[in-house]
């Protein structure tokens, strides 16, 4: 263990830094860690005075306080950011001046900007500007001032969704705030960091694109590959490639990074291969590198390859070779100094997961087999790296999607040369658009065949990819694992690569024993679940009821006036206010009362008819009529539940 370490430095660093990342996020704080800080760098310290004859017998101390040091810190880094993104929240509105960080994106009503508040207080907010002209031509940099309640985030409460205000609050955001056209203006001033400065370059090389004259899917699709933009990009789109197993093209990763180095390598080429002139090479690659990161926006795996090619750089300058496990985890390390929430991103643990999968599992398979013809060499090559990355993020994946792309191999081997060709085949497109207003024949013939080449590439990798998502059994689904079962796969695949790279019984032991724990955890799991259950979901401005079975919606006809089935419970739904002249001698026992959609129920009315035990109100129900019913109810002791605040209502079956 000791000599794994020593080959893998950093590791060092990163092993206390997850941890105190982890416990700090499921600890209220971590107490003193300035003190620790302090105590692991006295720790080290110590440790360069103990006499030389006792150095090797207490060579742990300078570990040891290592570790004390990098926990102690990145505990105060985790305190830092979940400062960073506190709030006190109140109904009441303040007035705050604040920048716009990044694109604004187009929602229904709305446009949505990143703000980084400046006054009163120093925040990330989400700002939702009223459709206007003024919002629609708002852009990174522009300097805002507006007057209005900072909301928190809030969860539907649904027990299938996804948690928005843990990734918001990861993200380093506070809140978000809605601004009709009157509650806005911007005061002129822009910023001019570098970062905005990119974003405006984005937003330039986007409207840009529109000048290729491309359809709006090869449009969306040539935006996300290279420029990380994927807002235009449909649903139906996305899911494609999520089916297919091509996702990360089109989320910017190092396969995109990769490609940029080797065009500015060879755009540098003249330089020369020794000498100053080639470490003036390698300086200027990493300048470029970094100055794509920031264009696309410092993602997780962009950090991540642009790190990892500027020590590779740094190294080819000096001599020695860049890609290494020690690379990995500085860049690992450098992300979560930079970002300690970055660990919790699926981007990071994905990209991070298919790399050390390629490092530690394409030379096993890669030993399989040895072909000699150069195309069979580049197909093995394309089908053992796309192998090993997906046997390191599958068991990823199937925790926070549930989903496995049956032929991923196959749409890799197909998908990943085209896209290396679109992205060299925008070089001469982009040249070609750059000398299109000096109206010459020649510019025009030549815009009409790269424009032609580059569409036919583009359609075509699109055709791939939604033929590959139509074949039987393209994707696994509905596959969720837990945490538990997440790191028994992990393990199993990496005793299994062990084993058939050394041999070891040890291996095959550890696998098997993984492998049973697993498979019993899901007896377990069946065995103990839960009795299926109704119920009302929270979808925002929609009545939504259905059954909640082994975590899946299962939807049935609901009466909109009348009784829901139920083995043991009177459940009544109301969408029509059918009561308000009604009388009874006797008001009607049930248990729930529903009501939906009609803005006129008066629940005193209501009690005169029904006694009910629970009323719900759901999602349908109109805010201001939300607000008077739970009023209502409150003043005649009735038991509620406001779906829209309080999240799905479930009922066992």
């Amino acid at each position: 263990m000791s000599d794994f370490i020593s080959k893998i430095p950093f590791l060092r660093l990163l092993l206390p830094a997850v941890t105190a990342i982890i416990i700090s996020a499921f600890l209220p704080e971590i107490p003193y860690p300035r003190v620790m800080c302090t105590a692991g760098a006295g720790v080290m310290i110590f440790s360069f005075f103990i006499p030389e004859k006792k150095q090797f017998v207490y060579r742990w101390l300078f570990g040891m306080g290592l570790f004390i040091f990098v926990f102690g810190l990145f505990s105060f880094l985790c305190r830092q950011k979940k400062k960073e993104s506190e709030f006190c929240f109140s109904d009441n509105p303040i007035a705050c001046v604040g920048t716009v960080v990044d694109l604004p994106r187009e929602k229904q009503r709305s446009f949505s900007c990143n703000v980084k508040v400046s006054y009163p207080l120093s925040k990330k907010i989400v700002v939702y500007l009223q459709k206007e002209d003024r919002a629609e031509n708002i852009a990174p940099g522009d300097e805002i001032i507006f007057v209005a309640p900072i909301r928190p985030f809030k969860n539907f409460g649904n027990p299938d969704d996804f948690d928005y205000v843990r990734f918001m609050r990861n993200k380093g955001f506070s809140g978000s705030a809605y601004l009709p056209s009157a509650n806005w203006r911007p005061t002129g001033k822009k910023d001019v960091s570098l970062y905005i400065w990119t974003q405006k370059f984005r937003k330039s090389a986007l409207e840009f694109y529109r000048l290729f004259e491309l359809d709006d899917g090869a449009y969306s699709f040539i935006s996300a590959l290279t420029l990380g933009y994927k807002h235009d990009l449909t649903n139906g789109l996305q899911e494609a490639f999520r089916a297919s197993g091509t996702s990360h093209v089109l989320a910017v990763s190092g396969l995109h990074v990769g490609i940029i180095y080797a065009i500015f390598t060879s755009l540098f080429s003249f330089l020369g291969k020794t000498g100053k002139k080639f470490v003036l090479r390698q300086i200027s690659v990493i300048v470029t590198l970094w100055l794509y990161a920031f264009l696309v926006g410092l993602t997780p795996s962009v950090l991540r390859a642009t790190i990892m090619l500027t020590i590779a750089s740094v190294g080819f300058a000096i001599g020695k070779n860049g890609f290494t496990f020690n690379t990995l985890t500085a860049a690992a390390f450098l992300i979560l100094l930079y970002h300690p929430m970055s660990l919790f991103d699926v981007g990071f643990q994905m990209s991070f997961a298919a790399v050390l999968a390629i490092l530690s599992f394409n030379p096993v398979i890669n030993n399989l087999y040895r072909p000699k013809n150069k195309i069979k060499k580049y197909v093995w090559g394309l089908f053992t790296v796309s192998t090993s990355a997906q046997a390191g993020v599958f068991p990823i994946a199937l925790y926070y999607f549930g989903t496995f792309p049956t032929y991923f191999f196959i749409a890799n081997m197909l998908v990943v040369p085209l896209t290396g060709v679109i992205i060299y085949a925008c070089i001469p497109m982009i040249i070609v658009v750059l000398l299109k207003p000096f109206d010459s024949a020649v510019f025009d013939w030549l815009f009409q065949v790269f424009g032609w080449i580059l569409k036919t590439l583009i359609n075509f990798v699109l055709k791939i990819v939604c033929f590959i998502e139509a074949l039987p059994y393209a994707q696994w689904s509905d596959k969720y694992v837990s945490a538990l079962q997440t790191m028994l796969l992990l393990v199993i695949v990496v005793t299994a690569f062990r084993f058939f790279n050394r041999g070891r019984s040890r291996h095959l032991i550890a696998g098997l024993v993984c492998s049973l724990v697993f498979v019993s955890t899901f007896t377990y799991a069946g065995l103990s679940r839960k009795p299926g259950q109704l119920a009302i979901f929270n979808k925002a401005g929609f009545s939504d009821i259905g059954l909640f079975v082994k975590g899946k919606r299962v939807y049935f006809d609901v009466e909109e006036n009348g009784f829901i089935p139920h083995p043991s419970k009177s459940i009544l739904r109301l969408s029509e206010n059918s009561y308000t002249h009604a009388e009874t001698a006797r008001p009607l026992e049930i248990d729930v009362l529903i009501l939906s959609q009609d803005p006129t129920f008066s629940m005193r009315q209501l009690a005169n008819i029904f006694q009910a035990g629970q009323v719900v109100l759901d999602s349908s129900i109109p805010p201001y009529v939300r607000t008077r019913l739970t009023k209502e109810c409150g003043n005649l002791g009735i038991s509620f539940h406001d779906v829209e605040q309080d999240g799905a209502y479930l009922i066992n079956l």
